[in-house]
């Protein structure tokens, strides 16, 4: 994509007031004993929505932050380059929301530099994307394939340090991070933790239990949690009703083990309450009122865990 020009100063400065001191603070968050999670609206649930359409969105969900999505799932990164940034700062304004994530599987792991002076200037603390390497590694030559992945990450890792971002590798399917083993070696093997974790139940065996001790595993290096099942999958056609299963309380995976566990590691990190449609780049659900209230819903059943967990304490 071609190169952005800056905010201007007045902007910038009235826009970015406190926000890389906040940045990784959720407005919502209770006593500390009290355990909550921080939610971030993902702009692809809408499809190719407007962004003008889908900013008011995130206060009704709870979050302040919104994660932005390039085509095929959405197209709000490419809306951003044909209206500029001025125009994308004053939307983000006026609605009270920051730029908490870009998600960027196409560029990869070793091509989100040219994303950087974007993030820079919204004080966008997170970036994901997937791996890179052999996708069917075991054993110790996994650890070698992971080992040699994190040391190409170096140099990316340097400037992803110097404009204030975290790179979140997802373990995505068909890739050389796609399994509880290769995440465990991911953590295990960072030189830093500008390189984390976005967790994705989805693309792992749907065992609350052992998805409660890979959390456990993994603490502090998830800095992503997606509340999303694998329900009915995601790749072909299928009535919506089956689709939807992929939601928190919809499908059977129970997300109470996995909450508790969040809570043992006193995760800070970021939530979403996620899916994906079939076909790519749909809303989740026809109309951005109909969409909105399936998250509320996912993000309700969410509260009703952490309200078990948060009264045993």
């Amino acid at each position: 994509m071609k190169p952005q020009p800056m905010i201007n100063r007045r902007t910038f400065q009235k826009f970015s007031a406190g926000l890389l001191g906040a940045a990784w603070t959720s407005p919502l968050l209770a006593s500390p004993s009290q355990f909550q999670l921080n939610y971030m609206l993902p702009s692809c649930m809408y499809g190719y929505s407007k962004l003008e359409e889908i900013l008011p969105e995130a206060k009704k969900i709870g979050a302040r932050h919104i994660d932005i999505w390039p085509k095929v799932h959405g197209d709000q990164r490419e809306q951003i380059e044909a209206m500029g940034v001025e125009r994308f700062a004053e939307l983000l304004e006026a609605n009270d929301v920051k730029l908490g994530c870009i998600t960027q599987y196409k560029l990869g792991p070793f091509g989100l530099q040219s994303e950087m002076p974007l993030a820079k200037q919204f004080g966008c603390p997170l970036m994901i994307t997937g791996g890179a390497g052999p996708k069917d590694a075991k054993g110790p030559e996994l650890k070698k394939a992971v080992a040699a992945f994190i040391e190409k990450m170096k140099p990316h890792l340097e400037i992803a340090e110097e404009n204030g971002v975290t790179i979140a590798i997802e373990n995505h399917a068909n890739n050389l991070i796609d399994s509880p083993d290769s995440l465990r070696w991911l953590f295990e093997l960072r030189p830093s933790k500008n390189l984390a974790i976005a967790l994705a139940p989805y693309h792992l065996p749907q065992d609350g239990k052992q998805l409660a001790g890979l959390i456990r595993e993994l603490g502090e290096g998830i800095q992503m949690f997606y509340a999303w099942q694998h329900g009915a999958g995601s790749h072909q056609p299928m009535p919506v009703e089956q689709q939807l299963l992929q939601m928190p309380g919809r499908g059977p995976l129970d997300f109470q083990p996995l909450l508790e566990a969040l809570a043992e590691v006193k995760y800070q990190g970021w939530t979403e309450v996620f899916m994906h449609p079939f076909p790519r780049g749909i809303p989740i659900l026809p109309t951005i009122a109909e969409t909105t209230a399936e998250i509320v819903r996912g993000r309700d059943y969410l509260s009703q865990c952490v309200s078990k967990l948060n009264k045993g304490n």
